[in-house]
């Protein structure tokens, strides 16, 4: 069917593509403020995780339309289109931090200082300037921005698990904490290199 072969397939090969292939974390190295310090415990990383999903994929269906509408590649403005997508992100961060708060002030507590970091996390900013950096439609930037989040969520949460197994572990000393966490990542990393393959 044509629209199975132009529009579905290239959309769930770019959600694949951009999940595990060129994971934000792992192969473009964006996010690694939160990857290190809210993998501890699972809970904490599936609520970051999720909340990172919903800023990058909502940012991306709202930034994307601003950038057309407001024709900011014909603005004389070399930087309004970040400045435009940071008060976005800024403003869906805040949303989610009031939404959370009310609903799992547990939760809440446990992000911490790195809830309103989603601001500045290169992960969000980083998925909404390629959207429109490398010229996508709609449809492509939602795949780019759907893959990209659930790929975060998938590797801070996988890491966090392996992290919770690691402190019951028998490492040595020199390695506990923040060590053996970036050595695990670096492995991590070294695992994910080898799925790029699947894009030829």
């Amino acid at each position: 069917m044509p629209f199975i072969d132009t529009f579905l397939v290239p959309f769930a090969l770019a959600i694949i593509s951009s999940m595990l292939i060129d994971n934000v974390v792992l192969s473009r190295f964006y996010g690694i403020c939160p990857f290190l310090g809210v993998s501890k415990k699972p809970q904490s990383a599936l609520g970051m995780g999720v909340a990172v999903v919903f800023v990058i994929v909502l940012a991306s269906a709202i930034c994307w339309p601003i950038y057309q509408l407001l024709a900011l590649p014909e603005v004389n403005l070399p930087y309004m289109d970040t400045v435009v997508y940071i008060l976005v992100i800024a403003s869906l961060v805040q949303l989610v931090g009031i939404f959370i708060k009310k609903y799992s002030p547990s939760l809440y507590k446990s992000l911490g200082i790195y809830l309103p970091l989603i601001t500045t996390n290169c992960a969000v900013l980083g998925v909404v300037q390629s959207n429109t950096d490398q010229g996508l439609n709609f449809a492509m930037s939602m795949a780019n921005a759907v893959g990209t989040s659930v790929g975060f969520l998938f590797v801070i949460f996988v890491f966090s698990c392996i992290r919770v197994r690691l402190e019951s572990s028998d490492t040595p000393k020199a390695f506990k904490g923040v060590a053996i966490a970036l050595v695990t990542a670096a492995i991590m990393a070294l695992a994910f290199i080898g799925l790029t393959g699947m894009a030829g």
